[in-house]
């Protein structure tokens, strides 16, 4: 077999396996999801193809896919794969109405406060099949680290291109901070390098540990992060004060100056990751 003869090859196939088996996952409970959506329709007397949603998923998806460096016309094609899903899931043109409105909580503030948009209400039923970030965490592991570094490093690139360029990060020259997601069992340490912050294999000095979606609010400003560490929902440990500076420095960012495809993803993620988590402990 070729990947007998090349180093190193058959461990990447591995990780290409497990994402592939994560898409697999993602689409089923995305096709559950439609037909729920389907249902819930139905219910209201409400049928048929709702174009401008259509537009709104591709939309959307194309500007994920240019911001993490895919072309948009593949997620475009796995989108229409989705749509031609739903469509069959439900008996129907294809209308993903899962959602609200694009418009909706696109508003977010310059602050570190948390938004006051409506929250997506935890009894919801659909929220009830979204599981909680620990079950993707063996996915998330089997990607090879070398990858996680690079998606890591273009998104505080891009996140963090303008306080990069005018100086606000300097006090973390050869400092080292580590953020750990602790319920995805993953994280990372940081360091500045050349007006560059870089993934690096040394122990970190202050380190920011919470679960994804506490770490979600906090990066979406959806939460602030006296609030967050007050209730111990985020941790800091080793060197305070860097670890303080940090904060202090990030909180004091314009929101505004974080390309738009980013605060809209974040924002979007950090919501439905708060109210998937209310539901799933919500009582049945």
């Amino acid at each position: 077999m070729i990947a007998a003869r090349i180093p190193g090859l058959t461990p990447v196939r591995a990780a290409i396996d497990g994402v592939d088996d994560g898409m697999v996952l993602l689409l089923a409970a995305r096709a559950r999801l439609a037909r729920l959506a389907g249902r819930l329709k139905s219910q209201a007397g409400a049928r048929g193809r709702d174009p401008g949603r259509e537009r709104e998923v591709r939309e959307r998806a194309a500007a994920l896919a240019a911001w993490v460096g895919v072309a948009p016309e593949v997620a475009s094609g796995v989108v229409a794969l989705a749509i031609g899903e739903a469509c069959r899931a439900q008996a129907l043109a294809a209308d993903l109405d899962q959602g609200q409105a694009a418009t909706a909580g696109l508003m977010m503030a310059a602050t570190m406060h948390a938004q006051t948009d409506t929250p997506l209400p935890a009894g919801n039923p659909l929220l009830r099949l979204v599981p909680p970030p620990r079950r993707f965490a063996p996915l998330l592991r089997a990607v090879p680290p070398s990858l996680r570094k690079r998606v890591i490093e273009r998104a505080m690139a891009q996140a963090l291109a303008q306080p990069l360029a005018e100086g606000a990060l300097d006090f973390m020259a050869g400092r080292r901070l580590g953020i750990e997601v602790s319920d995805l069992g993953i994280g990372w340490v940081v360091e500045l390098q050349v007006a560059r912050l870089v993934v690096v294999d040394e122990p970190a000095e202050a380190t920011v540990r919470g679960t994804a979606t506490d770490l979600l609010l906090l990066a979406g400003r959806r939460e602030d992060a006296d609030t967050l560490f007050f209730q111990r929902r985020l941790v800091l440990t080793g060197d305070t004060e860097l670890g303080l500076t940090a904060r202090n420095v990030l909180d004091r960012l314009p929101w505004e100056q974080v390309p738009l495809a980013l605060r809209i993803a974040i924002n979007r993620g950090a919501r439905f990751a708060d109210a998937a988590r209310a539901a799933y402990h919500a009582p049945a």
